[in-house]
């Protein structure tokens, strides 16, 4: 009886451990929840195939952009207490830190879609393909996008009535 007493008061210190564990686990994360959640955002809700091809085209101009103007409201509504930011044993002021946090923070998120684009998360990256619209704009019709007859989402209505015919051609007078 007396194995069974111990085995029952180690059994509780064992969950008492595991609990202190837990509990010094969460005080480790939780500072780092939004930076996690940063990673997270960047890696797993965003499609960075379509995405760096926007930014190829010139949406890079539209990141610093709002890079600079982040730093800017950041630095007027949040300056640090005693005005400079202590920062890889440096003392920096006011927007040089802001800016240094805003750069790190994209280059996390460029970062993050680098390593989408490699493959490093297998099929937890993987986006759906959702259909373009019409090129012409007739794709949200209701229902009229296309004919029976296959001819690129054209309706037959209305263009009688402009020198054309029931499958969109122009109609000649003989």
């Amino acid at each position: 009886m007396e194995a069974l007493v111990d085995l029952f008061f180690s059994l509780i210190d064992v969950l008492r451990s595991l609990f202190n564990v837990v509990v010094s686990l969460v005080r480790v994360i939780v500072p780092w929840l939004p930076l996690l959640a940063w990673i997270g955002f960047w890696t797993f809700a965003v499609n960075w195939a379509k995405a760096f091809s926007i930014l190829r085209r010139g949406g890079l101009i539209g990141v610093f952009l709002m890079m600079f103007v982040s730093v800017l409201v950041w630095g007027s509504v949040a300056p640090p207490v005693g005005g400079e930011h202590f920062m890889f044993g440096l003392s920096v002021s006011n927007y040089v830190g802001k800016f240094i946090y805003v750069t790190m923070l994209t280059c996390i998120a460029l970062l993050c879609g680098s390593a989408q684009l490699s493959g490093a998360f297998g099929r937890l990256c993987e986006f759906s393909e959702e259909p373009e619209d019409d090129h012409h704009g007739h794709g949200g019709h209701g229902g009229h996008g296309h004919d029976d007859h296959g001819h690129g989402g054209h309706d037959t209505q209305g263009h009688e009535s402009h020198g054309h015919d029931a499958h969109g051609h122009a109609a000649h007078a003989h």
